[in-house]
């Protein structure tokens, strides 16, 4: 039995199904909890599922997490979708069901849930929920693809990151069959708010570039301040200084409200995730994030940053 088929026969044991994701959600996060449960309910209509977590503003458009007392989860199957490790799921009450799966695309280095599947060379978790409806010949109702397309447009950064191979532009064409609207998804996940456009003009002002090719930015709260902007605000500026040429890896370091910095680390080419690790976060070769207590380890992270950069001798 392959693991589709192990999922498929967890799913059908369990009368309620409750979906978690990642906490600080984007895209691919929303797009394969919520497009799974849109999945489930159009092939099982006579079960209960529910989708669960943060309410984010900004990825309502995708879809709505649900409130549910914590008694629906007695007896329940729990999916956590697009989540590597278990401190990250939004809303721990994840452990409080029957049997739990894990469907991820991260490095696996917390193997949680049974069955655990992993697709490390998956470019999202959406398209691993695309994958799992075709092995089983689940129907992929409109609504689903939508939100499925958004996940994997996200997460590939409109087909541009290296992530991106030919089954996932083979997943997508089948998704852009659906009944929905392709090109408004490209243009809403290309779109900032005013205020992100001005902090966009910050960032390129003040970016600041290493020896070696490494380049980073810090954020400091009284920067995050004077646009009006909070944390999560930031996504859409990440990619902006892997735009410019010469640069082969970079971090943005935003300020917390207690002093301590978030760190959104990318690359074109030198592998970086094994750098995250030394500040307590993780994630992929190319794209991770981290932690840091304040900003007197900064220093020591630019150098290690650099130092990345300069191991690398390839075209960035």
């Amino acid at each position: 039995m392959t693991v589709e088929q192990k999922i498929l026969a967890k799913i059908e044991e369990f009368d309620t199904i409750i979906i978690h994701r990642h906490q600080r959600p984007d895209p691919d996060a929303y797009g394969s909890q919520c497009g799974l449960a849109a999945i489930l309910r159009a092939n099982f209509p006579q079960k209960k599922v529910y989708q669960v977590g943060e309410k984010v503003h900004g990825l309502a458009w995708i879809a709505e997490p649900e409130e549910i007392a914590d008694e629906v989860y007695r007896d329940a199957l729990v999916i956590v979708t697009d989540t590597a490790n278990q401190p990250r799921v939004d809303d721990q009450r994840y452990l409080s069901g029957k049997a739990l799966i894990k469907i991820d695309h991260h490095p696996n280095e917390d193997p949680y849930g049974d069955p655990c599947w992993v697709k490390t060379d998956a470019s999202s978790c959406s398209e691993i929920i695309v994958d799992f409806a075709n092995a089983n010949n689940l129907v992929i109702p409109d609504e689903a693809a939508r939100m499925l397309y958004a996940g994997i447009i996200g997460d590939t950064g409109r087909f541009m990151y290296d992530a991106t191979t030919s089954h996932t532009l083979n997943v997508a064409a089948q998704l852009i069959e659906h009944n929905f609207d392709a090109a408004q998804i490209n243009r809403r996940l290309d779109s900032i708010e005013l205020p992100v456009a001005r902090l966009a003009a910050y960032v390129y002002e003040n970016m600041e570039f290493t020896e070696h090719g490494a380049a980073y930015i810090i954020l400091t709260s009284e920067v995050m301040k004077q646009f009006n902007l909070k944390d999560a605000s930031t996504a859409p500026i990440v990619p902006l200084i892997g735009k410019v040429v010469g640069v082969k890896c970079w971090t943005i370091l935003v300020q917390q409200k207690d002093g301590s910095f978030r760190l959104r680390i990318r690359s074109k080419a030198p592998i970086i995730n094994e750098l995250a690790k030394e500040y307590g976060g993780g994630g992929h070769p190319l794209a991770s994030g981290a932690f840091m207590h304040d900003d007197q380890q900064i220093p020591e992270y630019i150098k290690k940053l650099d130092a990345i950069a300069e191991s690398y001798n390839g075209e960035d």
